[in-house]
């Protein structure tokens, strides 16, 4: 008897495997394909973040000011003595002026000495400025982050030799 009750719970046994078998198996296959799109879509989202942390830095760092199509920044008139006008119009220094553009202030004085012209996206910048008021341009010029601090220059070895023989003869 107890060997007919052996062989029927393995026979039972066998039985259950093979229905669970044809439920696990597909059960099995679905989990691998979903682990395998939930690891591709982790990859697109990582992509994702990077590129919107590039744009986020860009759009920082670009000038917060009106869009102006290229046709029209090419066709605008800008003229030394037309940059310093606006410059003084929006109340701001060459310093000021060259946060706003995100250029240096040599640039800004240059354009203003009719030593060089602005170009390209520097050009259309300030095309975009002749539509922004003195209040508006002072806005802007808080949000952009000020410019890092000049570093203290460092005197050369021959340098500060020459400036110890010259406390000496005082």
């Amino acid at each position: 008897m107890a060997k007919l009750e052996t062989v029927m719970k393995e026979a039972i046994a066998r039985g259950a495997r093979r229905q669970l078998r044809a439920f696990v198996v597909p059960m099995r296959r679905e989990v691998l394909r979903l682990r395998r799109k939930l690891m591709e879509l982790q990859g697109t989202v990582g992509t994702l973040r990077r590129s919107a942390l590039g744009w986020d830095r860009m759009m920082k760092s670009a000038p917060p000011v009106p869009h102006v199509p290229e046709d029209q920044a090419r066709a605008a008139r800008l003229s030394p003595r037309l940059v310093k006008s606006l410059r003084r119009r929006l109340g701001l220094s060459q310093i000021g002026l060259a946060r706003l553009v995100g250029v240096s202030a040599p640039a800004v004085a240059h354009w203003e000495g009719g030593k060089t012209a602005p170009k390209g996206q520097n050009r259309a910048t300030l095309i975009g400025l002749r539509k922004v008021g003195r209040r508006e341009a002072k806005a802007l010029l808080e949000q952009r982050p000020a410019a890092a601090k000049p570093r203290k220059r460092r005197m050369s070895r021959r340098g500060r030799k020459k400036q110890g023989t010259r406390r000496a003869r005082r």
